[in-house]
């Protein structure tokens, strides 16, 4: 399955990198992509959204389902 979220607050490569690695790291995701123009993650996996939402939240970003 994939979704996407809504991340705000990135202003850099290295942001969007460092949410990429926060949703790597929840179980279930297989991969996971962030783009700072689109305010966005896009994330391939089963992993549950509120899941993804809080490893966005811990990375220090906003996000939303």
């Amino acid at each position: 399955m994939v979704r996407e979220i809504t991340v705000t607050g990135m202003s850099c490569g290295g942001c969007e990198q460092s949410v990429e690695e926060a949703l790597e790291g929840v179980a279930g995701v297989e991969s996971a992509s962030a783009d700072r123009e689109a305010e966005t993650a896009t994330v391939e996996g089963d992993a549950d959204t509120d899941d993804l939402v809080a490893a966005v939240e811990d990375a220090g970003y906003e996000a939303s389902a």
